[in-house]
């Protein structure tokens, strides 16, 4: 494991930080900017290479201590077991003993910034134009309308989405709204899915979250008639978001079925992690949880 040669106090991070009562995850996480020299690292206030993220303080996310490691062992089951293209990251330690997840920006290459746009910024939103919940008040549906607005290789990448907007489902990421899902600039000129970025279990932190996923499923608040009849999202949802994504109802199944069918690898994983025993029990309990879902 990478060693920092610096603690948390160096990091100058804001001590009287209001808290948050808000059920996310990105409205608690410091992000600090990092700088490779002379093979260790270096904090910079602007033009950082590099994003760490400290354990939150100030907080009333529960069992904060395990966050670092819940984002770094989750986006690890995305890469390694499911193939999902992610950020470069990994959990390092820092001076004092504690835990960062640290991760290497994909918007800069060789200190130059790429071109990349959040599907708030594709979609006009912000704080101002749409209120405070700017990133929330949307759909899955609207996404994959975005997509085919401006990505010109959308019947490409739509499966991608919808397969990663499973995989938060499944690993009860709570937070992927619009600003969690972006497009930037190939080396070909085309713009693209980015890599997979602030992927968690937020349940494990926040076990009475108010969403499922971070975003609705469809536009105009409409819910299945398996929802109605379960209270959750089922196969049947997926089934029918996935016409918004060009992704047939065989191909739906099939991406369900792979996490029946790793569920030992995931559970490894989680196992072997350097969450606390608590996080780890919360966690294998949601993800057990939600494959009974899609099973449905």
């Amino acid at each position: 494991m990478l060693r920092l040669d610096f603690s948390v106090s160096d990091l100058n991070l804001a001590g009287n930080r209001a808290k948050t009562r808000r059920a996310s995850i990105s409205g608690v996480q410091d992000k600090v900017q990092l700088k490779r020299v002379r093979g260790g690292f270096a904090v910079v206030e602007s033009g950082g290479d590099y994003i760490l993220k400290p354990v939150p303080r100030n907080t009333y996310a529960e069992l904060a201590a395990d966050i670092p490691a819940n984002e770094a062992v989750t986006m690890d089951i995305a890469e390694k077991v499911f193939g999902i293209k992610t950020a470069e990251h990994e959990l390092v330690e820092m001076k004092d003993g504690e835990y960062a997840y640290l991760t290497r920006r994909f918007d800069r290459h060789h200190g130059v910034s790429v071109q990349q746009e959040d599907f708030c910024q594709l979609a006009g939103r912000t704080s101002e134009t749409h209120g405070e919940n700017y990133k929330y008040d949307s759909s899955y549906e609207e996404l994959a309308g975005l997509m085919r607005r401006f990505c010109p290789a959308w019947a490409v990448e739509n499966p991608k989405v919808f397969f990663l907007i499973l995989f938060n489902y499944v690993f009860a990421n709570g937070d992927a709204h619009l600003k969690n899902f972006s497009l930037y600039r190939s080396g070909q000129g085309d713009y693209i899915l980015t890599p997979a970025y602030d992927l968690l279990n937020t349940a494990v932190h926040f076990p009475n979250e108010p969403t499922a996923t971070g975003l609705d499923f469809f536009a105009d608040g409409r819910f299945t008639p398996a929802y109605e009849i379960l209270g959750f999202y089922s196969s049947a949802d997926f089934i029918e978001l996935g016409v918004a994504f060009g992704v047939a109802e065989s191909e739906v199944r099939d991406l369900a079925e792979k996490f029946i069918a790793r569920r030992d690898m995931v559970e490894r994983m989680v196992v072997e992690s350097m969450m606390s025993t608590e996080a780890k029990s919360r966690y294998l309990a949601k993800f057990a949880d939600r494959l009974r879902a899609i099973s449905q």
